[in-house]
């Protein structure tokens, strides 16, 4: 059987600022109390004590790994908690030194002991973290590796192609992007009518309707807050929210109330070519600062990489196509989905194990393939759309300084979304049968590349600029 991964897998909600190292801690978090209910021993615990381990521990405090995983501990939802109560769960833990564990009860817990940073490695992946439950009748410990885009298992392999895997029956399984062409010619389908089918094997059709909409309502209020929140982003680096003064710039004296009246107003600007950029970088840009700010966003397909696909699909829908509506958001949001997904599948999405190339890298694929759909591309023209993103991202380096996803992250988001962009457009004036370069093989390279790679550059905030820029700088 295939491996099976929806698109509600690839796009999930959830809070920054990072998908492997804070969502996926969270949700590692969460699946540790649901181990102690179902042995037994939930309401014995009398302390418990998390080891972050390689990657987790060397960029955990700028990630906010810490803070993930007493919010899960806590039993708060990232899909669903308000923001706003985040630090106030945060601060009762410091203040009074306790957590309430699963929201049923307090324990003791010292943020000085009970979490733990180990610059070692645990094997499988670089993000590995250990929670040990304590009773009177001994110790409970359970491992776990946050493996990219918010997806944590047990036991993380190395090659990639045997990974955990999540199973079901897709009438279309695919693993590979030629599997994908082959069920669109046979079928005579669009790339998201192939996966339209895959996901109503598994949920209704309203069920995918209001999922997906929930999801592009989230990037949308994402791209608005960010847009109008100004100042300087936390974490000690002192970074100035950008997209503020250039959305601005651009908006003007328009007035409107919420999201959906400011994308109706955004319609009527100036759109010349630098004004496109602007615009563009602006989307970006306003929802890396709000995940850098730990605000809710959609991992796509991870955190750090969130900006990319909903600049793309707000460019569409404010520059490219006035009359886009709910079938356009479905159609490149399934896309989008689907090719992520056969980059996890043969490659990865964790900056930790590949570099800035799993997360940007993809996301720009992602972003390519489903803008080139919803602007009449055939499938081949899409795949050839992914695999020219990837291509100009292959060797990207991830080295966020002073552990934080900001520098250079949340630009690398807006040039992500820019080479989406022209990849789409180069595939849609080519003919795919003059490819050199199929997508398959692109992802093959990409995931040698990452194997080849130097683990200072994987996240450990241990080379690049990283290093040659410091917090003293900033």
């Amino acid at each position: 059987m295939n491996e099976c991964i929806s698109v509600f897998d690839m796009l999930k909600i959830g809070v920054g600022p990072s998908s492997s190292h804070t969502l996926g801690p969270w949700r590692g978090a969460e699946r540790f109390l649901k181990e102690l209910r179902s042995e037994g021993i939930f309401e014995m615990v009398t302390r418990v004590k998390v080891d972050l381990y390689g990657s987790l521990s060397l960029t955990g405090k700028g990630h906010a790994t810490d803070l993930a995983v007493m919010l899960g501990l806590s039993g708060a939802d990232p899909e669903y908690v308000p923001i706003d109560d985040i630090a106030n769960i945060i601060d009762d833990i410091n203040l009074n030194r306790h957590i309430f564990l699963g929201g049923l009860s307090y324990i003791p817990f010292d943020i000085a002991t009970d979490i733990v940073f180990n610059k070692n490695f645990l094997p499988f992946h670089a993000n590995g973290f250990m929670f040990t439950a304590y009773t009177d009748k001994g110790e409970y410990t359970s491992i776990f590796y946050s493996i990219g885009g918010g997806f944590v298992v047990k036991e993380e392999r190395t090659v990639a192609q045997e990974k955990e895997k999540i199973k079901c029956a897709f009438p279309f399984p695919i693993d590979l992007a030629d599997e994908l062409l082959n069920y669109t010619i046979m079928e005579n389908k669009q790339i998201s009518e192939i996966v339209y089918e895959n996901e109503k094997s598994i949920r209704s059709e309203e069920d995918i309707r209001r999922e997906l909409m929930r999801v592009w309502n989230t990037m949308l209020e994402c791209m608005y807050i960010g847009c109008h929140s100004e100042g300087t982003l936390p974490g000690g680096l002192n970074v100035r929210r950008r997209a503020f003064d250039m959305h601005k710039g651009l908006i003007g004296d328009a007035v409107y109330n919420d999201p959906q009246e400011w994308l109706q107003t955004i319609r009527k600007t100036e759109v010349k070519f630098r004004q496109i950029l602007k615009w563009v970088s602006c989307f970006a840009l306003a929802v890396n600062e709000v995940n850098a700010a730990l605000g809710r966003v959609v991992t796509a397909p991870t955190n750090g990489s969130a900006g990319v696909i909903p600049a793309v699909l707000m460019y569409y829908m404010v520059i490219e196509n006035h009359q886009a509506d709910e079938s356009h958001i479905k159609q490149f949001l399934m896309v989008a989905g689907e090719i992520g997904s056969i980059f996890k599948k043969g490659a990865t999405i964790s900056a930790a194990m590949g570099g800035c190339q799993a997360e940007i890298g993809v996301s720009s694929a992602m972003a390519a393939a489903a803008l080139c759909e919803v602007m009449g591309g055939t499938p081949a023209q899409c795949l050839m759309a992914a695999e020219i993103a990837m291509e100009h991202h292959l060797g990207m380096t991830c080295d966020p300084i002073g552990g934080l996803v900001q520098i250079p992250c949340i630009e690398r988001n807006t040039m992500g979304a820019i080479k989406a962009i022209n990849a789409a457009e180069l595939a849609l004036e080519t003919d795919p049968e003059n490819a050199k370069v199929p997508l398959d093989k692109v992802v093959n390279t990409m995931w040698q590349t990452a194997q080849d790679m130097n683990n200072k550059y994987k996240e450990t905030s241990e080379g690049g600029l990283a290093v040659t820029v410091n917090n003293a700088d900033c």
